[in-house]
């Protein structure tokens, strides 16, 4: 048909037949009986819409229509929907706006599809508000705003009464949230409407709160009801709030719970922080991390206390030991003896650590600041050394008898959780190079003396070590179990060669019949010894000599040097009935000198027929004749040994065992302090040196600091490092800057 032929439909005629629809469809909202429209009925509405639109003008009616539109919607919000807003307060005033909200979302469907033409076409190519927007708009305008005040502090009221512990309506609250996030910009209405107010609201409770509480509640149940309330506040977000807004709720309740009245808690006499850590309330210190762990700086005031009250408790234990060496100082009853290698105070160190380790671990997250505490605390009291033996000493100690046979008898898990707890303790320790000479000695003597209980354990304790200081302070451990292990090849070699018949016969058969082995060390592996001259009997020194035609055979470039003071032997003695004595080379020369000597012998012939030192006979003597095993008899009977003492074969000797190894004080000290001094002073020279090489010049406090901070295994004093720097300057390696007396330079 030809838009020409079509009948014109006026305005007045074509509203009058959309507006019958539209009051219809208020009637269904007015009464809640929303049925909605046939299609039939629909299509009627829409079609006179769509003729209405594409009539030509003067005839063509959008404009019109799309007032007609605004103005409808506008009329029922003025004349049914505010006056009932205005009428309900409280809760109710929530009720009846999600109700007209919802009828709203309904009516504006409708109209929208009576009016679709209008969106396709006249709003697009006018740019105006589409109708859906222009719809919301006559809602916040006309309802939501006017009456937002009343409905917000009914929903903070609720949200009030829920923290007090009643029972309300989620669903409704939901709902009412919603209403503020389906208006316009609804970020901005959010959060300007209700997002603000809440926050105030929420802040002005719980600091009411906090001020009851602190009061009167234990820091433990503080905790206990701060928590259950953080955890409130993000569940009532998860259920009917708006998902940015929990960071900023529970940001308000940690300020006004936990942050204003952190000190005031931690210090609460009688349950404070301190109380938790001393009575072991391990669920109460992980509540009281948790609650502190995302607040900016809420842990450090923890971390503090926690250092402080495990300082104490180290303290407590030095002071312990102080004591007890004291009263041993003061005593002169053999009963009150003290061992002051005593395990006991290593081993309380050790239970410290694993009681801290855990609680930092499990209650504290292993959080880095936690740890921080455990290292500090420790770093306190494991360098206040007391007595004459150096805690340095006293770690390597431990280790030596949990490592060596007949020390600590531990299973193989045992054994490498205490060396592992132990290698932690170390890592405190300041003087860890005084530790690493130590502790070579006592391996030294344990591979040495074949005392090692486990070869794996050593290499265990080895690669701990080296993990947490690096190759170059185990270089020297790691030498020393390889030179054992390539002296097991050396002693295959050297007994194929000299089995049997050959051109060495004698000394062959003198092989055969005595079991003779070296152990060859390379020199910078190894401690210092002291080298000991005595008379060696015949048999030992021919058994040196094929030895050292061997080892002259295999290179050239290596030199022997024998320490006798390390060697051991096997004296096969008969007293009542036979016995194998285990005893170190010198007392085995020792006693060969009694073989077939009944008459006493007097302690300068002793010394005489050993051609060896006095203080070194003198230990010789009172291993065999004053300590458990009296294999010789002394006249007069004393605990010392004097010149004028006086030594025969004990006769009347028994021992319950065949086998028995007799021990003997050490000739070398645990460690060579001036040794120790002379690779320190090296230490701080190539420090100094290198920072200088790479920076030119340099204050002379800032040189000090670099160097303190390169130095992993020990801590100078600032005057030694300065005395080292003087020395460097004597030596032209640095110079003074004529113009700064504070500075220096180097000296290419």
């Amino acid at each position: 048909m030809d838009m020409a032929d079509s009948v014109i439909i006026q305005y007045d005629e074509g509203w009058k037949e959309i507006k019958e629809t539209i009051t219809k469809l208020q009637s269904m909202l007015d009464s809640d009986d929303i049925k909605g429209f046939t299609k039939a009925e629909y299509v009627k509405v829409y079609t006179v819409c769509y003729n209405m639109c594409t009539q030509r003008s003067p005839n063509n009616w959008s404009e019109k229509l799309y007032q007609a539109h605004g103005e409808t919607i506008a009329q029922y919000l003025d004349d049914k929907v505010l006056p009932a807003l205005l009428e309900k307060h409280d809760e109710y005033v929530l009720v009846e706006m999600v109700k007209r909200w919802k009828q709203h979302e309904i009516m504006d469907k409708w109209m929208r599809k009576f009016f679709m033409y209008l969106d396709r076409y006249y709003v697009k190519h006018h740019s105006h508000p589409l109708l859906k927007e222009s719809s919301l708009e006559k809602f916040r305008t006309k309802v939501f705003l006017p009456v937002c005040h009343n409905f917000v502090a009914a929903v903070l009221s609720i949200i009030n009464k829920e923290r007090e512990g009643e029972v309300v309506d989620r669903h409704l609250l939901k709902d009412s949230v919603a209403v503020f996030e389906s208006m316009k910009e609804k970020s901005e209405i959010y959060r300007e409407m209700l997002e603000t107010p809440l926050l105030a609201s929420s802040r002005a409770f719980y600091a009411a709160k906090a001020q009851d509480w602190i009061n009167q509640e234990t820091l433990q149940s503080y905790l206990i009801k701060s928590e259950a309330a953080l955890n409130a506040e993000r569940e009532r977000v998860d259920n009917y709030l708006v998902a940015w807004t929990k960071p900023k709720v529970v940001e308000v309740v940690q300020a006004e719970l936990l942050m204003k009245y952190e000190t005031t808690l931690l210090e609460k006499e009688g349950t404070g922080c301190r109380c938790l850590l001393q009575d072991k309330k391990s669920a109460d210190l992980s509540r009281l991390f948790r609650l502190y762990q995302d607040i900016p700086d809420g842990l450090k005031p923890v971390a503090n206390i926690v250092r402080e009250h495990i300082i104490k408790m180290g303290e407590d234990i030095v002071g312990k030991r102080e004591t007890v060496l004291d009263r041993f100082q003061e005593t002169k009853n053999p009963k009150d003896k003290v061992d002051p290698m005593d395990p006991s105070f290593v081993q309380s160190l050790l239970d410290l650590h694993a009681e801290f380790q855990s609680l930092v671990n499990t209650e504290f997250q292993g959080h880095s600041l936690f740890q921080k505490a455990l290292k500090e605390a420790f770093e306190v009291f494991i360098n206040h050394d007391v007595g004459k033996v150096s805690n340095a000493e006293l770690l390597s100690t431990f280790c030596d008898r949990i490592l060596k046979t007949g020390g600590a008898k531990l299973s193989d898990s045992e054994m490498e959780s205490n060396l592992e707890s132990t290698v932690q303790l170390f890592s405190y320790l300041s003087e860890k190079d005084l530790f690493s000479e130590i502790y070579r000695n006592h391996l030294s003597k344990r591979l040495l003396g074949n005392r090692s209980a486990s070869d794996d354990a050593e290499r265990s304790m080895i690669a701990k070590l080296k993990l947490r200081c690096g190759a170059q302070f185990t270089v020297k451990m790691e030498g020393m179990v390889k030179d054992l292990l390539t002296g097991d090849d050396l002693k295959r070699a050297f007994k194929e060669q000299f089995k049997g018949s050959g051109g060495v016969q004698a000394e062959g058969a003198l092989i055969a019949d005595i079991d003779f082995s070296v152990e060859v060390l390379t020199t910078g592996h190894w401690p210092t010894y002291k080298m000991v001259d005595v008379a060696l009997p015949e048999t030992m020194t021919e058994c040196m000599q094929v030895y050292q035609k061997f080892f002259d055979g295999l290179t050239q470039h290596r030199c022997l040097k024998w320490v006798h003071s390390l060697g051991n032997a096997t004296i096969k003695a008969t007293y009542k009935r036979p016995y194998d004595l285990q005893v170190t080379t010198l007392q085995a020369v020792a006693l060969l000198t009694f073989n077939d000597i009944t008459e006493w012998l007097s302690f300068e012939e002793i010394v005489e027929r050993l051609h060896t030192d006095e203080e070194v006979c003198k230990r010789i003597l009172h291993s065999l004749s004053c300590a458990k095993y009296k294999v010789l008899t002394k006249d007069p009977v004393s605990k010392g040994i004097s010149r004028t003492d006086r030594f025969k074969v004990n006769e009347s000797f028994q021992s319950p065992t065949r086998k028995f190894r007799i021990p003997m004080a050490s000739l070398d000290e645990s460690h060579n302090p001036k040794r120790v001094e002379e690779d320190r002073s090296i230490a701080i020279e190539a420090a100094i040196v290198r920072i200088m090489k790479t920076r030119k010049h340099m204050a002379h406090q800032q040189l000090i600091s670099e160097v303190l901070s390169q130095l992993h295994f020990f801590k100078p004093e600032p005057r030694v490092v300065k005395k080292r720097i003087e020395h460097l300057i004597d030596r032209e390696y640095l110079e003074r800057d004529t113009e700064r007396s504070n500075f220096y330079k180097y000296l290419a």
